[in-house]
C-alpha cells in the first residue's frame, strides 16, 4: 500500500475512490469534519456512498443533517441500526441510562449501539473513510491517513488538518453545518451524552462530561484500555443469554 502521509486530502480520496469504488463508504455523524469529507468526496465522485449509525439516542438535529445531506448532495444516506434484541437485553439488565453510572457501563452502551453496528457494516466493505484529525485528542495524535484495520482499510484524509483548516474549507465551499454547533456544542454524539461547552478549547468537551478520564472515546476509533475492556467483557457476558437471537445468531462478542 502506498505511503500517503505527504498526500493532500483530495489525493488520498481520489486514490481511495478509484481503488475501492462501491466497496468504499464514508462513515459520518455529520460533524464538521465528516461534512468536509463528504463535500470533498462528492467533488471527485458524486455517487460516493455515505453511511451513519443511528444509535437510537441521537438528537433530532442529527436526523435533520441526514436530510440535509440527501438534499444538498443527492446521496441516499445508508443508516445502520443496533440489533434490537441486544439493546433490549442491555436496557433490561442495566436500565436506559446506564452510561451515567460508570465508565464500563458507558463503554458497554457504546459497544452495543455503535461498535457492533459498525463492525457489521464494515464486514460488507473493503474500505471506509472517516473525518479524524490528529489534533482532536491525544489518543488520535498518531492516526495514519491510510491503514489496514481488521481486514478493512481505514482512510483519514483530514488527519493532518487543523481545526482552522476545517473551518476555512467550510466557509470557502459553504458546507452545511450541524445546527448544534450554533448552540455551543464543540463535539456531537448521542443526545444524553453530549452537551454544550461554550468557549472551551477541548474539542471533545461536552462528550461524557461526567467522566474523569481524559481519553473520551466510544471505541469505534480508539479501543478502551485493558481494564475497561475486561470490565466490558464481563458486562457483555452478563447480558449474553438474552442478547442472542433465536437459533444462535448474532451473539455478542467482546470489544476489539
Amino acid at each position: 500500500m502506498p505511503n500517503f502521509e505527504a498526500a493532500t486530502a483530495e489525493e488520498v480520496l481520489s486514490w481511495a475512490l478509484s481503488t475501492y469504488g462501491d466497496s468504499l463508504a464514508i462513515s459520518t455523524s455529520f460533524q464538521k469534519e465528516g461534512m468536509v469529507v463528504i463535500d470533498l468526496a462528492t467533488r471527485i465522485n458524486p455517487r460516493v456512498r455515505v453511511f451513519t449509525i443511528d444509535t437510537g439516542r441521537l438528537p433530532e438535529e442529527t436526523h435533520q443533517m441526514m436530510e440535509t445531506v440527501r438534499q444538498r448532495y443527492g446521496i441516499p444516506v445508508e443508516i445502520v441500526f443496533p440489533e434490537a434484541p441486544e439493546v433490549e437485553s442491555m436496557i433490561s439488565t442495566h436500565g436506559p441510562n446506564l452510561f451515567y453510572r460508570e465508565v464500563a457501563l458507558r463503554k458497554l452502551c457504546c459497544h452495543i449501539r455503535k461498535v457492533r453496528p459498525l463492525e457489521r457494516k464494515l464486514a460488507t466493505l473493503s474500505a471506509w473513510v472517516v473525518g479524524l484529525r490528529r489534533t482532536q485528542t491525544d489518543s488520535r495524535a498518531s492516526i495514519a491517513k491510510v491503514e489496514s484495520r481488521d481486514g478493512t482499510v481505514k482512510i483519514s484524509p483530514l488527519a493532518d488538518w487543523s481545526k482552522q483548516d476545517v473551518e476555512d474549507y467550510i466557509q470557502r465551499h459553504n458546507v452545511p453545518v450541524h445546527p448544534l454547533y450554533a448552540k455551543g456544542f464543540p463535539s456531537i454524539g448521542c443526545g444524553p451524552c453530549t452537551r454544550a461547552a461554550f468557549d472551551c478549547e477541548d474539542e471533545r468537551a461536552g462528550r461524557w462530561w461526567w467522566e474523569q478520564e481524559n481519553d473520551k472515546e466510544c471505541g469505534i476509533h480508539i479501543a478502551p484500555n485493558g481494564q475497561v475492556i475486561r470490565q466490558v467483557d464481563a458486562l457483555i457476558a452478563g447480558i449474553q443469554p438474552a442478547a442472542c437471537l433465536e437459533g444462535g445468531q448474532s451473539c455478542l462478542q467482546p470489544p476489539l
